[in-house]
């Protein structure tokens, strides 16, 4: 997907409402339980955290580089999908743990 077509998803799921914590713990939870079942692999796991990643880019503040906002969000990504931290915690210190979950 390219920035315009994420810009574009970004608008849309902002439109619907789709932006709120409890589709978020639902898709973590769903991807969770996909894992278990076999169904996701860790590639898998991988892209969803970099669609992710993507769309919260395309808001970050102006004032913060994109290298640095995209590092960041992926080492929080990495932190929630492995269960170790609860929404909204601030990232854990040191290297990002292991993207499984």
């Amino acid at each position: 997907m390219d920035e315009h077509e994420a810009a574009h998803l970004h608008e849309t799921l902002d439109f619907v409402g789709l932006r709120a914590h409890a589709t978020a713990v639902g898709l973590i939870q769903l991807t969770a339980e996909l894992v278990r079942a076999g169904v996701l692999d860790e590639d898998a796991v991988t892209r969803i955290k970099a669609a992710i990643t993507r769309d919260i880019v395309l808001t970050r503040p102006r004032s913060i580089s994109r290298e640095d906002y995209e590092r960041s969000i992926r080492e929080r990504l990495d932190v929630i999908f492995t269960g170790r931290e609860a929404l909204g915690a601030e990232p854990a210190a040191g290297p990002a743990p292991t993207a499984t979950i």
